[in-house]
């Protein structure tokens, strides 16, 4: 990763910059834009947002003047010419010859699902700042990706981003990993929109998205797309999610997790609450060569069998340009599944739920996400959170049941539902395997 700075260097000097089409404007979206508008190398050619205002304030918050624009022609004229263009229509930034990388950033699912399949079958590279849509159908479009030959990615900055980068280094080191960790200050899953307003006014953030960090939701899709990237499992519905007192160190929060469980086998995916340096990311190894287990004890990590290892924070917008980097100039995913999923984030049910009422969307009142490995929910016909919303249930489930497919009726014609059951076909056998 240290060479990409000097890769975008060179890419600058030659007037060759990665142009880049990012599809929202919302909280992230700004800041992505004031953030690139400081890369040498890069070069955010485009902004398509619902509404032109959000993408003419992103581009403003970086101190740049946009043109809009409306058809391809315009946008090619704005780009050649250095000027940043904004339009409600991102199907021009797909179709753009003129524009490298895909980055979207709307946090969707079914909306962001049309974006990425478009870039990917117009051959541009896909970088996402949307775990939902990853750990929903992310295995197909990777595998969509692979066939195109383009880089389809989540980013780097964002906890599963940096855990990747984490669980890279510690295997490269001859440290077979068998916890990838998130550190998280709170959990609960009954919190609300209404309970984290106050919150979300006080950031400039939307409640709903800060209520799936609370409830959830969030930390689940992160561990699933970990999961499905290195072939890791969970160790329970839900995982175990250990708190500890205030501050304590990783290092000794992280021995709350059942080690029995995973010192063998593919490992897991978890997180611990309450734990410090928070919000990092941690990431347990052990290796069983007694010499080198004598280094690492000289070096400080303890005398084993877990050595722990740990980012100590995850800077989100600031880190998605070495994504898109990696992915235009090098070939390589910060974070993609590695073939079939290995975990699926399923709907549950945050307060009783009656008949004929339609699910809610992700970090709001009905339902919230819990990790469960993906053999299970095909077993279970359980109903993935990135499906649940706009379903319409066929009957009453209580508070803290999981749904099944077999509770909802689907919207119709979809393409998440398209995609997903794609997806269920394609890797049935290889789900079947690792049962």
């Amino acid at each position: 990763m240290i060479i990409v700075d000097k890769a975008l260097a060179e890419r600058a000097t030659i007037g060759r910059p990665i142009r880049v089409g990012m599809i929202g404007a919302g909280f992230m979206g700004r800041g992505i834009a004031l953030q690139m508008a400081g890369v040498a190398g890069l070069q955010l050619a485009a902004i398509a947002n619902r509404h032109l205002e959000g993408a003419q304030q992103a581009y403003a918050l970086a101190g740049q003047q946009s043109r809009r624009i409306s058809d391809g022609r315009s946008l090619a004229a704005a780009i050649h010419a250095g000027v940043p263009a904004v339009t409600e229509d991102w199907h021009l930034l797909c179709a753009s010859a003129d524009i490298d990388v895909i980055l979207e950033v709307t946090g969707a699912i079914e909306y962001a699902a049309t974006v990425v399949c478009a870039a990917i079958a117009a051959r541009k590279h896909a970088v996402l700042m949307n775990a939902e849509l990853d750990g929903t159908v992310g295995p197909i479009l990777k595998r969509r990706a692979d066939e195109m030959g383009v880089v389809y990615t989540n980013v780097d900055g964002d906890q599963p981003g940096v855990t990747m980068n984490l669980f890279r280094f510690v295997r490269g080191l001859g440290v077979r990993p068998v916890v990838c960790g998130n550190i998280k200050g709170l959990h609960d899953p009954y919190r609300t929109p209404t309970t984290q307003a106050a919150f979300a006014r006080k950031w400039g953030q939307k409640a709903h998205m800060v209520t799936s960090f609370a409830d959830g939701t969030k930390v689940s899709f992160e561990q699933a797309i970990i999961a499905n990237a290195t072939g890791m499992r969970v160790g329970r519905r839900g995982m175990f999610g250990p708190t500890a007192p205030p501050g304590t160190p990783i290092e000794q929060a992280a021995r709350l997790l059942p080690a029995e469980l995973f010192m063998d086998g593919p490992g897991i995916v978890d997180y611990v609450v309450g734990a410090a340096p928070g919000p990092g990311v941690f990431v347990l190894g052990t290796i069983n060569h007694p010499a080198q287990r004598h280094y690492l004890n000289l070096y400080k990590l303890g005398e084993g069998p877990l050595y722990c290892f740990q980012t100590p924070y995850h800077l989100c917008h600031f880190e998605v340009p070495n994504t898109i980097a990696r992915a235009a100039l090098f070939g390589d995913a910060a974070i993609a599944p590695a073939g079939p999923p290995m975990v699926d984030v399923v709907a549950t049910a945050k307060r009783d739920l009656e008949a004929d009422e339609i699910l809610d969307d992700l970090g709001h009142y009905m339902t919230y996400g819990q990790c469960e490995n993906a053999a299970v929910v095909r077993d279970e016909d359980l109903l993935p959170i990135g499906i649940a919303p706009g379903c319409r249930l066929r009957r009453a489930v209580p508070k803290d049941q999981v749904l099944s497919y077999a509770d909802v009726e689907l919207p119709a014609h979809r393409l998440v539902d398209q995609l997903r059951a794609e997806q269920n076909r394609l890797f049935a056998e290889a789900i079947s395997a690792v049962a």
